[in-house]
């Protein structure tokens, strides 16, 4: 049974928290409830042991953040509306767990001297075979649900759950993308959508392993842009992780800039991992 963390209301703000992750995730708040939101999770974090809060703000609010603990780990400009930016920013109450882990900083860092032209697309060489991308609906949530569980042992969200897959489709937070070989789905990901904001996530890429090194998560990304952009979304963002080079230069190809990477994070592929966030304006 995979375990997973849960979602709670606080005021006008929306956080994350379990011991999957081992950690509070802001997800969502305001100028407004930044205060009370603060003294919440320190008191949540200290109740149930966690070792690492990690919140995205606006960046207005940082100097409370700051004064309170936290060091920023990455920006996204134009996150909200194309306009204001915001902040990723985080507290440890562990030293083990705020220490980067060093070899995996060094791979991505050599990967980034390789790619000088980071925020310019590159050409890329798609594969010869005609496969097709296209956007997914709540008939194929048990085929989304199966090709994550292939590719993720665990994931931070509840991905391997078709009815939460459906749920996301049916509230309109999440759009998925699939690729096709003669009707048999080989690949998906997903663009979790702000609407007020005017930003989406580019996330939850899985192609299936033997499909794997035909550039096939670069031409999903590609279809998906397109899609969002005609729908308005304004800013398209990333949180990839650090030890998969291949997803961190997919993104890079694509025009995206890195900003920073969150350290030991997320709970993906089995074990908590460092994720690094890159943006774009569309």
């Amino acid at each position: 049974m995979v375990m997973e963390d849960k979602f709670e209301k606080i005021g006008d703000s929306l956080i994350q928290h379990g011991k999957f992750n081992n950690r509070i995730y802001l997800m969502k708040t305001t100028p407004k409830g930044t205060s009370r939101i603060i003294s919440k999770m320190d008191k949540l974090a200290e109740e149930k042991g966690y070792t690492k809060i990690t919140a995205k703000i606006f960046a207005d609010s940082f100097p409370r953040f700051l004064l309170a603990g936290y060091r920023v780990e990455a920006y996204i400009p134009g996150y909200f509306n194309g306009e204001y930016d915001c902040m990723y920013v985080s507290k440890f109450t562990d030293e083990k767990r705020k220490k980067l882990p060093v070899i995996e900083m060094k791979r991505f860092r050599e990967l980034l001297r390789e790619n000088p032209t980071n925020g310019k697309t590159q050409p890329v060489d798609l594969p010869q075979k005609e496969f097709v991308p296209g956007s997914l609906d709540e008939n194929d949530a048990e085929a989304i649900t199966e090709v994550f569980k292939r590719v993720f042992e665990t994931y931070p969200f509840p991905v391997h759950n078709a009815e939460y897959i459906k749920s996301t489709m049916q509230n309109n937070s999440a759009q998925y993308f699939g690729i096709w070989d003669e009707g048999k789905l080989i690949g998906i990901s997903t663009a979790e959508t702000d609407w007020n904001y005017k930003n989406a996530e580019m996330t939850d890429f899985a192609v299936l392993p033997e499909y794997r090194g035909q550039k096939l998560a670069f031409r999903l990304l590609e279809y998906m842009e397109k899609e969002i952009k005609k729908a308005g979304i304004k800013t398209a963002y990333t949180v990839a992780r650090l030890r998969e080079l291949g997803m961190n230069k997919t993104f890079m190809n694509a025009g995206y800039k890195y900003t920073g990477t969150l350290v030991k994070n997320t709970h993906i592929g089995g074990s908590i991992e460092s994720m690094n966030i890159f943006y774009k304006k569309l």
